[in-house]
């Protein structure tokens, strides 16, 4: 039985174990800087910014969703973007991944979102067929850009904004 939960503070440790799955599977563990407290203070602080979903298979974790809101002025409603989603390999092809995305879906309705839209990277074939079979398609049109680290900083600092950021 899969169920669907949202994690809590005491989550946290749980919530990144996730992420570091998640960044080995994709090739980016080198890429994770994330701490519990980083994740306390994002998720489940005052100025939470994003949320977190735990999904469990008869009991134990099994899998993961980060998303948050955003909005399209196009729509002129909110969308729900989501950010991550990992299911460990023992508990694929047995609906796990179907019923996050289905829980996500309903809160994104619930909130009024016109759109739920997520990345994946282009040599995640599985994954991919997955979406399809949801009924989601790639949307072509448009390529992500990313600022990061130094870039970030020194946009900023173009600005006169760069003491702004937390360290």
């Amino acid at each position: 039985m899969v169920t669907i939960d949202a994690a809590a503070p005491e989550d946290a440790a749980l919530v990144l174990d996730f992420i570091r799955e998640l960044a080995e599977y994709e090739r980016l563990a080198h890429v994770v800087s994330a701490t519990e407290e980083d994740l306390r203070r994002t998720l489940f602080g005052a100025g939470a910014c994003a949320h977190a979903l735990i999904a469990r298979l008869n009991g134990a974790p099994a899998g993961f969703a980060v998303y948050f809101f955003n909005y399209s002025t196009f729509l002129g409603k909110p969308g729900l973007y989501l950010e991550d989603l990992y299911v460990r390999p023992a508990a694929r092809r047995q609906g796990v991944g179907q019923r996050l995305l289905a829980h996500l879906a309903g809160i994104g309705l619930e909130r009024g979102c016109g759109r739920m839209e997520w990345a994946v990277l282009d040599w995640n074939e599985r994954a991919i067929a997955f979406y399809v079979s949801l009924g989601a398609s790639p949307n072509e049109e448009w390529t992500t850009y990313r600022l990061s680290s130094e870039a970030l900083r020194r946009l900023a600092a173009a600005a006169g904004r760069e003491d702004r950021a937390p360290e």
